[in-house]
This record gives C-alpha cells, sequence and structure tokens, in this order.
C-alpha cells in the first residue's frame, strides 16, 4: 500500500492539507497528518484546531511515498523554518521520493534549491521569492518528483494529480466518478 504524509504547521490551509487527505484515502492510500509540534492539535490559517495522526519524527515518516506540504500563511512560513521539516524534505528529495507542495509551499522547496531545474507554479503572491525554476502558470505542474499547485483553488487538482501518481488508473477513473469530477 502507497503512502502519503501530510505536513502540518499552525497556520496551514485547511483545504489544501485536507482535501489530499480524502483524495488520497478514498483511493486507497494510506495518509497520515503530522503536527511539526510536540502536540497533535495543530491550528490552521482560519482557527480551526484538528489533531494530527502523529507527531513529526523523520525515522517514522522515511517509508512514505509521497511528503505533502500545504500551504496557507503563516503555515508555510512556519514549515520552511522547522529543521526537521528540512530534513524531512531533504530526505525525500535525496531519495527519488514524490514531494507535492502547493500555493505558499514551493518556497520551501526554492529555500533548499530543490526547484534547481525543474518546472513549477505557486501562488502568485510567493513568486517573487522563488529565484529558481521555471514558473509555469497551470493549476499543477509535475517535474520530476516533484508536484506543485497554485493554492486553495486548485486544491482538488493537485490531490487527483497526487492519486494519479500513487494509483492505477482505474482506481483514479473510480474515484473521479464517485466524486463526480
Amino acid at each position: 500500500m502507497k503512502k502519503a504524509y501530510v505536513l502540518l504547521a499552525n497556520g496551514f490551509e485547511l483545504i489544501e492539507a485536507l482535501t489530499p487527505v480524502a483524495v488520497l484515502r478514498r483511493g486507497g492510500v494510506k495518509v497520515a497528518t503530522v503536527s511539526i509540534y510536540d502536540k497533535l492539535e495543530v491550528t490552521s490559517s482560519n482557527h480551526v484546531t484538528i489533531k494530527a495522526d502523529t507527531i513529526l519524527d523523520l525515522e517514522k515518516i522515511k517509508d512514505g511515498d509521497l511528503l505533502i506540504l500545504p500551504g496557507g500563511y503563516p503555515g508555510y512560513e512556519n514549515l520552511s523554518l522547522d529543521k526537521s521539516v528540512v530534513k524531512c524534505v531533504e530526505y525525500y528529495y535525496e531519495n527519488s521520493k514524490y514531494i507535492g507542495a502547493i500555493c505558499g509551499a514551493p518556497t520551501i522547496l526554492a529555500k533548499n534549491l530543490l526547484l534547481e531545474g525543474k518546472d513549477f507554479t505557486c501562488h502568485t503572491g510567493v513568486l517573487s521569492e522563488i529565484s529558481q525554476g521555471n514558473y509555469i502558470n497551470e493549476k499543477v505542474v509535475v517535474s520530476e518528483k516533484i508536484i506543485t499547485s497554485r493554492g486553495a483553488g486548485t486544491s482538488l487538482d493537485f490531490s487527483l494529480k497526487l492519486l494519479e501518481i500513487l494509483a492505477d488508473s482505474a482506481t483514479v477513473k473510480r474515484i473521479k466518478e464517485e466524486m463526480q469530477c
């Protein structure tokens, strides 16, 4: 069974974090939400507190196929400032695992020089923070093992692309039909 982890920091965008959880779980992917703090409760940018499935420990999430970085302000900045998050992102990148980043989260990849030579998209509000890679004005961009998306309004497109990467075409078709996409 494929596995995905969604990293959560205070200020995350609800739609960007939880749409991938819903879509991937429907498709049979084992998904866990991961608090970057020493407690499970994490509060979104919309002031909704959720209880994550687990607390960040790189050793416990090395087995994933996909690491998801949601945006939301200041969530993506909180992720980028956490050394454990950076180690996780670097581990996934160096081990050719998938990394999904939406909205402001591609800045985390850029700060760690992981967009060099890659196509990407992001929220236009953070585009000036990214000085590498090739910006593509699309809803979702896949460049090797990095999947990026623009923001809350593209969360479903992003999530379905992640499912396409991790599941077979019959599963993707079934989920799209069930969700009436």
